[in-house]
């Protein structure tokens, strides 16, 4: 039975685009519409700009851009996007949200994985990543690619969105009664705190000891849209634990790291993670916080997944210790549960998985 406050589903959402609440430039991927979200796709152009920037409750986006511009690039065939510089992409979709639906956005699990910085931007907003219910109006997506320089093109997605109506976050009580019934966490004890369902970090490693990756300088492109395409060992440096269960952050340097414990799901529901209080310590985990219903599902192939944790310390050098919290999922209610879980169904790309990095790669 539908609730009257959720997620919206995969089906929902192509209603949107069949009552026009959503528009885009041009068709549908065939797979752009995810479990709970949807993929959002980038524009012919690319607004090269000074400094990232708030709109405000006074400006549209567009006003930004006429006096922070710097130059436009053609994104008709690909182009090249440098470390170090601010980009924004007016994206193809385009919305007309009703007065009790709000979204939210958050990069792509591969995008994160990337150290790709991208936000995205209303008009007229006051936060980052936040569309306010009854939004209509164009999408522009600010992207700051920090490790490696990437290729991109018309129609490259990057980021995601979710939309919600009402109030569909799970209390604290009723986080501990679904892990009674589900098990979210594979954890004896949970920690909920915080709206939260807390997830530790693994420096302990596989059989051979390695616990993780770090990104390299000075590296070749990456093309956002091509799979198997890079040597691991061109872009990103392994670790191993050499029995130690600690990790010293270098400040500024880009770490792919795994939770201890599995993370599941379930149908009826979504997830998304969020850094741990930064109170704790300088550094920042996981740009990429979605996780659809059925990651971690075993009937959609999920058994074991673990999450993967894109890392970045802040100003000082930071240690790390095997199973410190590093971040908490909080779980939200679907309107409805999708007509597709995360999957296998789907050819998710990160099902069942352990330490991985993002598709791009191959050994």
């Amino acid at each position: 039975m539908a609730r009257d406050t959720g997620i919206l589903a995969d089906r929902a959402i192509a209603e949107l685009f069949e009552s026009g609440r959503l528009t885009t430039e041009k068709e549908l991927d065939r797979d752009q519409i995810q479990p709970a979200s949807l993929d959002l796709r980038l524009g012919a152009k690319a607004f090269r700009v000074r400094a990232s920037f708030m709109p405000g409750p006074s400006h549209l986006v567009s006003d930004k851009l006429d006096r922070l511009s710097l130059h436009v690039i053609d994104l008709s065939e690909s182009a090249v996007l440098e470390t170090g510089c601010v980009y924004i992409v007016p994206l193809m979709e385009h919305l007309d949200l009703p007065a009790d639906m709000s979204a939210s956005a958050n990069p792509k699990s591969s995008t994160g994985r990337l150290d790709i910085f991208t936000r995205v931007i209303t008009d007229y907003a006051q936060e980052f990543d936040k569309i306010p219910a009854g939004y209509s109006g164009p999408l522009y997506l600010e992207i700051s690619p920090r490790t490696f320089p990437i290729v991109v093109r018309r129609g490259s997605r990057l980021s995601q969105i979710r939309f919600r109506v009402g109030h569909a976050m799970l209390s604290e009580p009723q986080l501990l009664e679904l892990h009674a019934a589900e098990t979210l966490v594979a954890s004896r004890r949970p920690n909920v705190t915080g709206g939260g369902i807390a997830l530790s970090i693994d420096l302990i490693g596989d059989g051979e000891g390695l616990i993780g990756y770090r990104g390299k300088h000075h590296t070749a492109v990456v093309d956002v849209d091509k799979k198997a395409q890079h040597d691991i060992f061109d872009f990103w440096e392994p670790l191993y634990s050499r029995g130690r269960t600690e990790l010293i952050l270098d400040p500024d340097e880009f770490y792919i790291l795994v939770s201890r414990e599995a993370v599941h799901v379930p149908p009826h529901y979504a997830a998304e993670m969020t850094p741990y209080d930064p109170l704790v310590g300088e550094f920042r985990v996981h740009y990429a916080g979605f996780f659809d219903p059925g990651f971690g599902h075993a009937p959609a192939g999920g058994r074991g997944s673990r999450a993967v944790l894109e890392v970045r310390s802040h100003e000082v050098p930071f240690i790390l210790e095997d199973g410190q919290i590093v971040g908490r999922l909080v779980y939200e209610h679907m309107l409805e549960p999708p007509s597709s879980l995360y999957g296998t169904g789907l050819g998710s790309n990160y099902q069942a998985q352990g330490l991985k990095l993002s598709k791009h790669f191959r050994l």
